[in-house]
């Protein structure tokens, strides 16, 4: 068997560098059991295949969508366990929407904020001695 026909093992630092992460965060994904990788030498590097280069792609986006590492764990145990992943897909379509609320709400609570900051900035420009408006 020649080195293309076996499957492509990552490194730490392989994957570290490929998605600009720091090998300490994927050894946190690790300790939360997100990761696993496929062995290890007798020196303690790390080697991961390709499923486990996709799980992290995974946890990764669900981070910048704003998901919790419980919700990005549960939906990749969804696609191990749902073999047409519409389970899996349901479960995202919901995340999606739980977030999307919520983040109209951080919406609603900073127009909020900045139209007391815009009154309180008012006050105190009219309280400073010479303003025009006293």
């Amino acid at each position: 068997m020649t080195r293309k026909d076996q499957a492509r093992l990552y490194t730490i630092s392989d994957l570290a560098s490929e998605f600009d992460i720091t090998p300490r965060t994927i050894r946190f994904y690790e300790s939360e059991q997100l990761l696993q990788p496929e062995s290890r030498e007798s020196h303690g590097t790390r080697h991961y295949g390709e499923r486990e280069r996709v799980r992290l792609k995974l946890i990764l986006r669900g981070k910048r969508l704003g998901f919790s590492l419980a919700e990005s764990k549960s939906l990749i145990e969804l696609y191990n366990a749902d073999s047409d992943n519409t389970e899996q897909l349901q479960r995202f379509l919901e995340l999606i929407e739980l977030h999307r609320r919520q983040l109209q709400r951080q919406k609603q609570d900073i127009a909020v904020l900045e139209q007391e900051l815009d009154l309180a900035e008012q006050r105190v420009r009219n309280a400073m001695p010479g303003s025009t408006a006293n």
